[in-house]
């Protein structure tokens, strides 16, 4: 009876918390792609695309990173996006003056 009893109880902790593990990798992927996006268009505008993965062991650290991929290379590291990736942040270039 008591096998049982702690098996029904791993199992219910497993289905609290599985969901939340995967709702949270899934958002951060999900932020992950879309900053990706804007800082390979804004450093690396000749890239064909562009890729993110989560590594535990990169030059930039422990985390979620941004590749361009150009047209003939190897991947080029645009940006380390931190274990909870944001936004983008973007350096402000004031508008210039045409004349």
């Amino acid at each position: 009876l008591m096998t049982v009893m702690r098996v029904f109880v791993v199992l219910g902790l497993a289905g609290l918390i599985l969901p939340g593990i995967l709702v949270t990798a899934a958002t951060a992927n999900g932020t992950a792609q879309r900053t990706c996006a804007i800082y390979t268009a804004y450093y690396a505008p000749e890239a064909v695309s562009f890729t993110t993965r989560f590594e535990v062991f990169s030059p930039a650290g422990i985390g979620w990173n941004c590749y361009a991929v150009p047209f003939a290379g190897d991947e080029v590291l645009i940006a380390s996006l931190g274990l909870i990736p944001g936004g983008a942040k973007i350096p402000y270039r004031p508008p210039t003056e045409e004349s």
